[in-house]
């Protein structure tokens, strides 16, 4: 039996799946590496970034282009900053 955060983990693994292989592994990256030790308001964030068009989290996570959300930009720097 799975417990909820299992569940909440197996729901975004998929959402983080984009269909671009880059994409899909700095968001699972993060996914896997912070958001158990996120705290409520910085997992939110995460969520709102998922709510994001493929194009414009490529050109964020590229640096050709900045969020005008200042947490999601400051979220997309921590993802691109994680180690691979």
């Amino acid at each position: 039996m799975q417990t909820q955060d299992e569940t909440e983990l197996k729901k975004l693994r998929w959402r983080c799946r984009r269909g671009m292989r880059e994409l899909d592994q700095l968001l699972d990256r993060w996914l896997e590496r912070a958001w158990r030790q996120s705290p409520i308001c910085e997992r939110a964030v995460f969520l709102r970034l998922l709510d994001t068009e493929d194009d414009k989290l490529w050109r964020w996570f590229l640096g050709h282009e900045v969020s005008e959300d200042v947490e999601i930009a400051a979220l997309v720097e921590r993802i691109r900053s994680l180690p691979p």
